[in-house]
């Protein structure tokens, strides 16, 4: 399948076009950034061990018989402590997602 003359003076004419429009163009590379530092994610870690450590002082208190009913449960370790340390994590957690670092 042949072009006829005034279809691939046409053409021409598109990519001489093209080439000048792609000339006036130039193209900028961005740098990569991430949505999260270092520091966010340091903070990440922190607001899940406080988490971890806040479940893991509430297990236990239970009696071996379960028929005997046992005061261990009612401790301020298992009370006052451990929920504290959760909400403590959870607050870290979301400061650590909305912390925006300087910016340069």
């Amino acid at each position: 399948m042949a072009f006829s003359s005034a279809g691939h003076q046409h053409f021409l004419q598109y990519e001489n076009l093209l080439n000048k429009t792609k000339a006036n163009f130039t193209t900028k590379i961005l740098p990569m950034d991430f949505a999260f530092t270092k520091k966010n994610y340091i903070l990440l870690f922190v607001g899940l061990s406080f988490m971890a450590s806040g479940l893991i002082l509430m297990i236990g208190g239970g009696s071996d018989d379960p028929l005997v009913f046992s005061d261990e449960i009612f401790n301020t370790t298992r009370l006052t402590i451990a929920p504290i340390l959760l909400a403590a994590g959870f607050i870290i957690e979301i400061f650590a997602v909305m912390y925006k670092g300087k910016q340069a």
